[in-house]
């Protein structure tokens, strides 16, 4: 399979070396802006995005222009998505969006939603979020979060919104905290007088999000539609 890159830092070099181990190729690499690319003159399979949010609605609808599909993970551009689906639905394109890629975290997706479904209603219980990540994540909260405090908002009947740092009673607060090297790391708790319950993802290393972002493009080559990590963990378990 030919895989464009589109963002070449970290993640985009830990993408590239786990695609090329699974006997992918690496025909285009991009680091800054997409225009100065001729890429409606080269052949790719599917792009792969982890460039930065005021990069990648530029980057991902100019691939849809030119029939290339995309997987997106990069995150603090959501409020032009609805707008990027509507051009991947014309172009016939296809494309996953996801905050993050990671087997365990979309594990722990469903188990969030899980408890947030059992505690919805006990009212002694107050919930928050936690995330932790490395210095040069630029966009906070991570969308990892926010997709956590969705989920919960989605079952709980008395909240419908979250704000960073500080929550009014219907709002979820999410703590954002910026660690050099740390890789990634959700709490999601509950809190009453009584006692606490938390459940947390911890990232060890990159690895876990860029091989989720290969398998995913594997499995999005020579689809059309929007999809999520959800179709895609369904179709491998």
């Amino acid at each position: 399979m030919k895989i464009a890159l589109l963002g070449y830092g970290k993640m985009g070099k830990t993408i590239e070396e786990i695609a090329l181990n699974r006997g992918h190729e690496i025909v285009l690499k991009i680091e800054e802006d997409i225009d100065t690319y001729e890429i409606n003159k080269m052949e790719i399979d599917v792009a792969i995005d982890f460039s930065v949010p005021k990069a990648a609605f530029k980057n991902i609808t100019t691939c849809f222009e030119n029939n290339i599909p995309v997987v997106c993970g990069t995150t603090g551009w959501l409020d032009d998505y609805e707008k990027a689906v509507d051009i991947c639905k014309k172009e016939d394109s296809a494309f996953i969006y996801a905050s993050n890629f990671s087997v365990g975290v979309n594990l722990f997706f469903e188990l969030n939603k899980k408890l947030a479904k059992m505690m919805n209603g006990m009212d002694d219980y107050a919930v928050e979020i936690e995330e932790i990540h490395h210095t040069q994540k630029q966009d906070a909260p991570s969308g990892t979060a926010i997709s956590l405090a969705q989920q919960v908002i989605a079952e709980n009947d008395k909240k419908n919104n979250w704000q960073l740092d500080h929550a009014a009673a219907d709002e979820i607060a999410i703590k954002a905290k910026r660690i050099e090297d740390v890789p990634g790391t959700h709490t999601v708790s509950y809190k009453s007088k009584i006692d606490s319950i938390e459940i947390m993802h911890t990232a060890n290393s990159r690895e876990g999000f860029a091989l989720g972002a290969v398998i995913a493009a594997e499995w999005l080559k020579d689809k059309q539609g929007v999809f999520t990590m959800q179709d895609v963990l369904s179709s491998q378990f």
